[in-house]
C-alpha cells in the first residue's frame, strides 16, 4: 500500500516540476546551512579541545602573568624560574613537576626564513612524560636523547611545508637564530599543530641559544590520582606569591587546572553552535513554509480529482496519507541532496580554509548523526508542514470537491 503511496505522490510531484523544484530548494538550502555550519563547528570544537586534551585532564599549569602575544610566556615582565619546580615537586599531592621553555624563533633554511615556535625538552624521566604527553614518536630518524649537542627534532609538518620551498629532510642543517642545528628525526603526525609545528632540542642548548639560564616559559604539574587538584592548586599559589613577593589578589601568575580550561573552552564552543543552530533552525522553518504553501496550493488545484477519488471509494484516511506522503516526500528529498550538498560544503570551505590560514584548526567534521539527524529532520518538517493541507484535502465534500471548476 505504501508504495503504491509513493507512487502517487511521485507522478504528482513530477507534473508540478517548477512549484517541486521550488519547493526543494528552500529544504535543500536549509539543510545544506544545517550540515554544513555544525560540520564546521564540530571540526573547530574538536581541532581546539585537541590542543588542551594533549596534557590530559590531571594536569595543572603555571605561567607568568603578561603580554601573551605567541608562545606561553612570551612578553611577561617577571617570567618564571625555574628554581620554582623542585618547590612545587614538594608539594603533597604532586607525582611531578616539569618546566619547560618556549619560545619564538628565526628559522632559516633553503635560503629562506621562517618565524617559528621552538620548544625544550627535559632530562631523564621528565624528557619521557613530556614525549608520552604529547605523544612524541619518530617517523624519520629519531628522538632527541640525553646529552645530544646541536641537534633538533621537527614536527611532521615539516615534512611537507612550502615554507622553505620544499620539505625539511633528514640530516639536513637548518639555522636557528643564526646557528646551525643538525635534524635528527621528524616525528609522527599527532594533530596537535602545536606538536606537528614545533622545533624540539634539548634545554641546556636552548638556554645557550638565548643566553637564558634559569627562565621559564611554563611549568606543568601532574597531581596524584585522586588528589584534591584545587587544594594543590591553592598550595602552589601560596608557594608562588611568596616566592615572587605579591599579595592575595595581585598575582603575576597564572595557575590553571586543565579539566576546568577544558570545560570553559567547551562552553564557549557551545554558545558558538548554538547561534548556528538557531540560523538553521530559521532557515528550515522557511523550508517548511514553503512546503506547506506548495501543499496548500496542491489542494486547490486538486479539489475535483479529490471528489473524483472520494466518489468512487476513498476514505479520508486515503486522501490524508497521499498528501502527508507527499509533502513527506518533499522534505525527504530536499534533506537527502541537502546533506550531501552540505558535506561537500563544510569539507570544501574546510580545505580552502586550511590552506590559505595554513591552520589545522580549520576542518570539517561530520558525524554520523548530524547526517542521519538532518535527513530524519527534514523528513519531519515535510511532514509537519503537510498535515494542515492533508487535513483540508481530507475533509472536502465529495459533492462540494466535484462542482468546482
Amino acid at each position: 500500500m505504501i508504495v503504491d503511496y509513493l507512487k502517487l505522490a511521485v507522478n504528482n510531484l513530477i507534473k508540478r516540476k517548477l512549484r517541486s523544484w521550488l519547493t526543494l530548494i528552500g529544504i535543500f538550502i536549509g539543510i545544506a546551512t544545517v550540515v554544513s555550519l555544525i560540520g564546521l563547528g564540530e571540526g573547530l570544537r574538536n581541532a581546539i579541545s585537541s590542543q588542551f586534551n594533549v596534557l590530559g585532564t590531571d594536569i595543572i599549569t603555571i605561567q607568568a602573568s603578561g603580554v601573551q602575544y605567541g608562545p606561553p610566556g612570551t612578553g611577561v615582565i617577571n617570567p618564571l624560574k625555574k628554581e620554582y619546580v623542585d618547590k612545587i615537586q614538594n608539594v603533597k599531592g604532586v607525582d611531578f613537576a616539569i618546566n619547560r621553555m618556549i619560545k619564538t624563533t628565526k628559522m632559516e633554511y633553503n635560503d629562506r626564513v621562517f618565524m617559528d615556535a621552538i620548544g625544550s625538552m627535559p632530562d631523564g624521566e621528565d624528557r619521557r612524560e613530556v614525549e608520552k604527553r604529547l605523544s612524541l614518536k619518530a617517523e624519520q630518524g629519531r628522538l632527541l636523547k640525553d646529552g645530544d649537542k646541536g641537534k633538533v627534532t621537527l614536527g611532521n609538518n615539516f615534512l611537507k611545508s612550502d615554507a622553505f620551498g620544499k620539505p625539511v629532510k633528514l640530516g639536513d642543517n637548518v639555522l636557528l637564530q643564526g646557528k646551525p642545528f643538525e635534524v635528527i628525526g621528524i616525528a609522527e603526525k599527532t594533530g596537535s599543530f602545536s606538536a606537528d609545528m614545533v622545533v624540539l632540542m634539548n634545554e641546556q642548548d636552548l638556554r645557550d641559544l638565548y643566553d637564558d639560564k634559569d627562565s621559564v616559559s611554563i611549568i606543568v604539574v601532574k597531581v596524584e590520582e585522586g588528589a584534591d587538584m584545587e587544594a594543590i592548586k591553592e598550595d602552589i599559589e601560596k608557594i608562588l606569591r611568596k616566592e615572587r613577593n605579591v599579595e592575595k589578589g595581585e598575582e603575576d601568575f597564572t595557575v590553571e587546572i586543565s579539566l576546568n580550561a577544558i570545560k570553559t573552552l567547551e562552553s564557549t564552543l557551545f554558545a558558538v553552535q548554538l547561534f548556528v543552530y538557531i540560523i538553521a533552525g530559521i532557515s528550515l522553518v522557511v523550508g517548511g513554509i514553503g512546503i506547506m504553501n506548495t501543499m496548500f496550493t496542491a489542494v486547490v488545484e486538486r479539489t475535483k480529482e479529490i471528489g473524483i477519488m472520494k466518489s468512487i471509494g476513498a476514505r479520508n484516511s486515503d486522501i490524508f496519507t497521499l498528501f502527508l506522503v507527499e509533502s513527506g516526500l518533499l522534505g525527504s528529498v530536499g534533506g537527502l541532496v541537502g546533506a550531501l550538498a552540505g558535506v561537500i560544503m563544510a569539507k570544501g570551505l574546510a580545505f580552502v580554509g586550511a590552506m590559505q590560514l595554513g591552520s589545522e584548526l580549520i576542518s570539517a567534521n561530520i558525524p554520523w548523526w548530524l547526517f542521519t539527524g538532518a535527513l530524519l529532520f527534514s523528513f519531519i518538517v515535510g511532514c509537519v508542514a503537510g498535515i494542515t493541507p492533508a487535513l483540508g484535502a481530507a475533509t472536502l465534500h465529495p459533492v462540494d470537491a466535484l462542482s468546482k471548476k
